[in-house]
């Protein structure tokens, strides 16, 4: 076996034969007409085995290419592999902007796509949404164009396509002015947040809240348009150094887990920052976590939540991270968790020194017992029936994949059992 490959949170290790980073596009077709098993990977951050492979594994960061914008403005063509970091930055250099970001930004722009990863907001679609065309690498090494226009059914099952059809390497996607955020935290009490929700989502652009599950208030952040400003500096790694001290006592001694985060609530809270929107959306995430993620019909998501917590709280469970719960907007994508009406997004997360499985397993029985889906790459325990009982269009979904790709190439043994 070759180079070791593991993902961000240390949880999934492969020994690929090989771990390859194309310098050109003629090298990643030749790469991928020779390989009998590819998984294309970005920075790691799927918690799933959805990049894990004993065969090749790419990494696409080197391949060449520039940022393209259509003359109307409107959309803008960029390589697959570029981070998302990188892709804001350059697109804020020409007055432009993504519609909307996660809180994190390493994500390479082709795996936030291909997972229906997505920030928060009413109005607001996860990053696949906003795909209007990709170009592909395809099993037999040959390059493809695919949108609404060319290859419908490609395009749409590419649109949320886990890795399964090609290896996207430059994505056409929808841009808007460049625009600037305030962003406001504050510490509201759980019950308050329970009450007000609503209205607070259809006051502000972006609201989302973090929740300890031993605490009785939230810490609520919302995002809204402001003037042009300069980016703040930044003080995360200062927080996040803290926050890992608490961590580690509540990793040595579990029962300390509860009385450690009321006192983080009770400490002062700096809640104030203004700066260009690609700056104010993310933040580092330096503390190594494992997480769950359910997409909740939006009315079932304040309620499945609350029991949840009342769970916790009652098993007096060490669970250390806070919840983090959003809302997004509907889609009509194959296998979104969206595609069926606006959803809340409730976010569980166990710090990596600490036991997860067994408690992430009970936690997902209720979310699934309010007619959550998961995200595809969180943590889950869907089967194969699973998938098709959640997604009507799964069989269709899986026609397309085995016509793009007859020999499974870009299967794994995870992606086998859902989608073969």
């Amino acid at each position: 076996m070759g180079a070791a490959w593991s993902n961000w949170s240390g949880s999934v290790a492969s020994r690929p034969d090989a771990v390859l980073r194309p310098k050109s596009e003629d090298e990643l077709a030749a790469a991928v007409k020779a390989a009998s098993m590819v998984r294309a990977t970005g920075a790691g951050h799927s918690f799933m085995p959805l990049c894990d492979s004993n065969g090749l594994i790419l990494q696409l960061e080197d391949l060449p290419g520039t940022l393209t914008v259509a003359p109307d403005r409107q959309s803008a063509r960029a390589p697959a592999g570029w981070s998302l970091k990188k892709l804001t930055a350059a697109l804020w250099e020409e007055g432009l902007a993504l519609a909307n970001q996660g809180d994190v930004n390493p994500q390479s722009l082709a795996g936030a796509m291909a997972t229906g990863t997505h920030g928060t907001g009413r109005d607001l679609g996860s990053l696949a949404t906003f795909a209007r065309g990709f170009r592909l690498i395809g099993a037999d090494g040959e390059a493809r164009w695919c949108d609404a226009m060319t290859e419908p059914d490609l395009f749409q099952a590419q649109r949320l396509s886990l890795g399964m059809f090609g290896i996207a390497i430059e994505i056409d996607f929808a841009v808007i002015p460049a625009f600037h955020l305030e962003e406001r935290l504050e510490k509201m009490r759980w019950d308050e947040v329970r009450e007000r929700f609503d209205d607070l989502v259809a006051q502000h652009r972006h609201v989302e809240f973090w929740f300890f599950p031993h605490a009785d208030s939230v810490i609520l952040k919302t995002l809204s348009l402001t003037e042009p400003c300069d980016a703040p500096a930044s003080t995360t790694d200062m927080e996040e150094a803290a926050f890992r001290r608490v961590l580690n006592i509540g990793a040595a001694v579990p029962w300390l887990v509860p009385p450690l985060q009321k006192l983080i609530m009770k400490t002062p809270l700096d809640g104030h920052r203004r700066g260009p929107a690609y700056a104010i959306f993310p933040s580092d995430r330096t503390n190594r976590f494992e997480e769950m993620e359910y997409e909740m019909p939006r009315a079932a998501g304040l309620d499945t939540l609350a029991e949840v917590v009342g769970w916790i709280r009652k098993k007096r469970l060490p669970v250390s991270f806070p919840f983090e719960f959003r809302v997004v907007a509907p889609d009509d994508i194959w296998m979104s968790p969206m595609n069926d009406g606006p959803v809340a997004s409730i976010s569980m997360h166990q710090y990596v020194k600490m036991p997860w499985r067994e408690v992430f397993r009970d936690a997902e029985a209720i979310f699934r017992a309010h007619g959550g889906r998961p995200h595809w790459a969180k943590r889950h325990t869907l089967t194969r029936a699973d998938v098709d009982a959640l997604y009507p269009m799964a069989e269709r979904y899986r026609e397309v994949r085995r016509a793009a790709d007859p020999r499974g190439k870009f299967l794994n043994p995870h992606l086998s059992e859902l989608f073969a």
